[in-house]
């Protein structure tokens, strides 16, 4: 399994408003591809993505049912932990509001789950209030597998490495878990404004 550098290194390339670009960054034009490990290849008739745990009802959906599901197209600035920045990109998807309409929880943690084995840990917090969602769409097209398509979780506002590829679900949790990348060292929250890349940051 090859791992992310730390020491990954890049130009910058562009004269974007500090404003846009937290400390740290720069921009690119094009979209690196990074993983923990192989690209996973999902057939949609056998993809479902749940919401489970610490809740009363789960909650699961095939891929059709997804689709159907009420969509919205935003278009964010993302920031890797690898100190890349993409400004202006434009997803469409079904926000984690949406998908919690109607759960009861009195867990305050969640571990996302994929594909592949990978996870990450946010709080509930950082999840609602239209702060992130699941894409299937990327720039007017159907999410490719190596920027994890079929679908991926993309939570703008932290480090890149909290949107999982190839996700699958959500857990509710009463206590905080340390996903993959936060058990290897990363830190556990991520903002890219506070430069939270590694524990202790």
């Amino acid at each position: 399994m090859g791992f992310i550098s730390r020491g990954f290194r890049g130009k910058r390339r562009d004269t974007a408003s500090s404003s846009r670009v937290p400390p740290g960054q720069y921009v690119v034009n094009d979209f690196p591809v990074l993983s923990a490990g192989p690209t996973p290849r999902v057939n949609l008739d056998q993809w479902t993505f749940s919401i489970e745990g610490e809740i009363d009802e789960p909650k699961r959906w095939t891929w059709k049912e997804f689709l159907a599901l009420a969509s919205e197209t935003v278009t964010k600035d993302i920031h890797c932990v690898t100190k890349w920045s993409k400004l202006d990109t434009t997803w469409k998807g079904v926000s984690i509001d949406t998908l919690m309409e109607g759960v009861e929880t009195a867990a305050e943690f969640t571990t996302m789950f994929s594909d592949g084995g990978y996870t990450t840990n946010l709080p509930i917090p950082d999840l609602i209030n239209g702060q992130a969602f699941v894409a299937y769409a990327y720039e007017g097209k159907p999410l490719a597998p190596e920027h994890g398509g079929p679908a991926r979780l993309v939570v703008p506002h932290l480090y890149f490495w909290k949107s999982a590829k190839w996700v699958r679900g959500l857990r509710f949790l009463a206590d905080d878990r340390p996903g993959f990348w936060e058990s290897l060292g990363y830190n556990n929250h991520g903002d890219p404004w506070k430069e939270e890349r590694y524990s202790g940051d």
